[in-house]
């Protein structure tokens, strides 16, 4: 294969696996009395189809559901995508634009909003937006409320959330665990004043505090609970130190290779801990320290050719995709089906994939590391232990090393990158 000019390489889809005072209860005679009460009836509704979903069993969990009122928590505006193919447009949509019926139909659709497209919230934008990248969202509430209940939230319990967004989850753990027993972190100064808006006028009064969330609190340690809304590359040592002894930690372990896999972690209180990846598919965007490097237009190289041992379109499955990621943990993925491509933004290696017009496949790689190689000795382990889903994987936290591993702690794994 040729060398290439300088491409905009297909970047697979990250799959993000988000009026009154008295909490949704307006003065008597108020003129919005008809629609607060259609509110009421469509969060009962959520909550029935929860329930049937096999997502929502706590019965705390489900007051606090009927409880909270979303469309507080969604703000002025929200971003509404266009359905594929093709690039995403967002389009901002106004609440003052749209009937209160249809604004609140929206609300409770166990469905996640965008709030905030590259640091823009809805309400600032100026027009439709092509492509660019959520960093701040409503999750559907159906996940945020199976998150609490698998994270073990309960009355009296300390609780930690980090990534606030619209301050959602909050409220719902406010009303569980109380007020008093709840911290939330939201790095982004913008969200986080628009989530204490809309704390403050359901009437909810945790700490809320803009900051990086992968530092924790420290100041309101030790936790019982931590829940992280949004990916990590791996857990950060003095966030686990946070957490005492028996506590859990709930969070997405993510990568550059767009790989996600949720994980209920116990910690040991001196800053190790263990657990497995749950069931189902769950995605959060990046911490953005955690982020990949930005990179413009880069040029595919010539390299090595030769067969490839497995079929590139592995790592478009949930779980190939993550062990791919695990075997290449600073290279970036692009490109999905036969034509894959890896770019190590550590060594400047890369690989690519193409069909070889003989049913088989091509891979070309360049550079110190052997990305495709790495990748087809780790798909070839998933593989022979029947190609699980990770809910078969789990982790394991020591101060020396983070290390996810396959069937059993002494099992085949790999280091993540601490």
């Amino acid at each position: 294969m040729q060398p290439e000019r300088p491409v905009g390489v297909r970047r697979p889809a990250d799959d993000q696996g988000h009026h009154d005072r008295a909490r949704g209860h307006p003065p008597e005679g108020h003129h919005r009395m008809t629609t607060t009460d259609t509110a009421g009836t469509l969060r009962r509704r959520l909550v029935e189809q929860l329930v049937a979903d096999d997502l929502l069993h706590d019965p705390e969990l489900r007051r606090a559901a009927e409880t909270v009122a979303r469309e507080t928590f969604l703000g002025p505006a929200i971003y509404k995508p266009s359905a594929p193919p093709g690039v995403t447009v967002w389009t901002p949509t106004r609440r003052a634009d749209v009937p209160a019926g249809e604004w609140l139909r929206l609300t409770y659709e166990n469905t996640t909003w965008v709030t905030q497209l590259d640091g823009v919230l809805a309400e600032d934008a100026t027009g439709p937006v092509t492509g660019g990248t959520p960093t701040s969202s409503s999750t559907l509430p159906g996940v945020v409320l199976w998150m609490l209940e698998q994270a073990g939230v309960a009355r009296g319990k300390r609780v930690l959330i980090i990534g606030a967004g619209t301050g959602l989850s909050t409220a719902y753990v406010s009303e569980i665990a109380g007020e008093e027993n709840t911290t939330a972190i939201e790095t982004d100064p913008a969200a986080a004043a628009r989530a204490r808006k809309a704390l403050d006028e359901a009437g909810y009064t945790p700490a809320l505090i803009t900051a990086d969330g992968l530092r924790g609190h420290a100041d309101r340690a030790p936790y019982d609970v931590v829940i992280a809304f949004c990916s990590m590359r791996h857990i950060p040592y003095g966030l686990l130190r946070q957490i005492r002894e028996g506590g859990t930690l709930l969070v997405t372990l993510a990568g550059w290779g767009f790989g996600h896999g949720l994980v209920l972690l116990t910690a040991d209180g001196v800053g190790g801990a263990t657990g497995r990846f749950l069931s189902g598919y769950t995605s959060f965007m990046m911490a953005r320290p955690h982020d990949r490097p930005p990179h413009g237009p880069f040029e595919l190289l010539p390299g090595e050719n030769r067969p490839s041992r497995i079929d590139p379109a592995l790592l478009d499955d949930w779980s190939g995709r993550f062990v791919a990621q695990l075997a290449t943990p600073s290279a970036e993925r692009l490109g999905m089906g036969a034509e894959q491509i890896l770019l190590d933004v550590a060594t400047g290696s890369q690989a690519r994939t193409q069909p070889d017009g003989n049913g088989g496949w091509t891979v070309t790689q360049r550079g110190p590391l052997e990305l495709w190689s790495a990748v087809e000795d780790a798909i070839a382990v998933w593989q022979g232990h029947g190609s699980p889903h990770l809910s078969e994987f789990g982790v394991t936290i020591t101060p020396d090393a983070q290390r996810v591993w396959l069937g059993a702690p002494d099992g085949p794994g790999w280091a993540l990158p601490v």
